[in-house]
């Protein structure tokens, strides 16, 4: 059997692409449809937290990304090999609206065998989350920022390519099926191994009708997705997960007291062996400092964090449950500390209230002043079973004991 096409029939390297995507395509079906049954229960409130539901959604998500990546570079070598051959013509080119659909297709299922695992993989990259893609490239995607807002607009956009492929795919099937059975030609038997003599198709010509038709296919999807809202990329106040500002009650302030002008507060945890990271959008803080001539005594913080402000990828919903940092019924976590001016640097000695669970916590910083200008940076890490967290995890097979937090800020001298 020859390689390459003919007007007849398809070459064994176009058989193989194929017949390979079709492979690719009904496994990543079906591990994406049970990953994400997994996805919604384990973000569900009255998910227990196990593990082995963890670790089963983790693996099905990672052979589904792994599977996609696979489609993708199969689908651009497809589609440039494909460039490089003659095309087979239709054994009934006469049969004008059959001709057009047929070609339609076609052009559907190419176009999305590249869209849709690159939707995915866009999405997978703009996030932060469990399940990583097996191969040792990297997690991350040249020109796409870690953000909730583009992950939420190419997972939905993901959503509705991939109905589009499976609506697609569904049609190239039962129009090979409809050649086979009820027409008996040799439609179908052109793309199998070892096909034998094949008839000559009469001569045709191909138009630029059925691309324009497929373009208006994609076109009615994307338009039917934005007007039903689905291409927004919610942020986090849209879809429920930011909290209202925090209140709350400051330390008695005198002279000497700052108000916080922009800071960031991050976490990061590891999970299945991935750094997942986070930051908490809500949070307020209480500072009374005086730069001390020698070590020793400078001040109190009061922090409040808002917890169900924190952004944390595809696990912030995780994250909140009940087995974790149960948002619902404590929403709101407290460090209360006293700074102190060290040789080298300065730290808050105090306590950190999570989940209604108080321990003493040091966090260590450095300190820029600048006039009336304070700029820190500082972190420290926190066992995550000290506050209840994850007690369902008892080890770091899945979750790591470990929470790294990172707190940078710019405060003002106040009147």
């Amino acid at each position: 059997m020859s390689r390459t096409n003919t007007f007849s029939s398809y070459g064994s390297v176009a058989k193989g692409f194929h017949w390979l995507t079709a492979l690719l395509i009904f496994s990543a079906f079906p591990l994406g449809y049970f990953a994400n049954g997994l996805a919604h229960e384990i973000e569900s409130p009255g998910f227990d937290g196990s593990q082995a539901v963890i670790e089963r959604a983790t693996l099905l998500f990672s052979m589904h990304k792994t599977i996609g990546v696979a489609v993708f570079f199969t689908a651009l070598l497809r589609i440039l090999w494909a460039l490089s051959q003659p095309k087979p013509g239709l054994l009934h080119p006469g049969r004008k609206a059959e001709a057009l659909a047929a070609e339609m297709v076609h052009w559907l299922l190419y176009g999305s065998l590249v869209a849709v695992p690159l939707t995915g993989w866009i999405h997978h990259a703009a996030t932060t989350g469990f399940a990583p893609i097996w191969w040792p490239f990297g997690q991350s995607l040249p020109l796409v920022p870690k953000s909730e807002q583009v992950a939420g607009f190419f997972g939905s956009l993901h959503w509705l390519l991939v109905w589009t492929l499976a609506v697609a795919l569904a049609l190239h099937i039962a129009g090979a099926l409809k050649h086979h059975v009820i027409d008996r030609d040799a439609t179908l038997r052109r793309m199998l191994p070892g096909s034998g003599s094949l008839p000559k198709p009469p001569a045709q010509a191909h138009s630029l009708l059925p691309v324009l038709a497929a373009l208006a296919v994609w076109g009615g999807v994307l338009g039917g997705g934005a007007a039903l809202g689905m291409l927004g990329g919610k942020s986090a106040v849209e879809t429920g997960t930011a909290a209202p500002v925090v209140a709350i009650d400051p330390v008695e302030t005198a002279a000497g007291s700052w108000a916080v002008q922009s800071g960031k507060l991050g976490i990061s945890v590891t999970q299945m062996g991935s750094a997942v990271n986070g930051t908490f959008g809500e949070w307020a803080a209480a500072i009374n400092f005086e730069e001390p001539a020698a070590p020793g005594p400078a001040g109190d913080v009061e922090v409040a964090i808002a917890i169900p402000s924190l952004e944390l990828g595809s696990v912030a919903g995780q994250a909140m449950g009940a087995d974790y940092f149960d948002s619902a019924s404590f929403p709101t976590a407290l460090f209360k500390a006293e700074i102190v001016k060290l040789e080298e640097g300065y730290q808050a000695v105090g306590t950190l209230t999570i989940k209604g669970q108080t321990v003493p916590a040091t966090l260590p910083f450095d300190l820029e002043l600048n006039g009336d200008t304070a700029r820190m940076t500082g972190g420290l890490t926190l066992n995550r079973l000290d506050f209840g967290i994850g007690k369902s995890l008892p080890d770091e097979s899945s979750l790591a004991f470990a929470v790294d937090v990172a707190v940078e800020l710019e405060a003002k001298r106040t009147d």
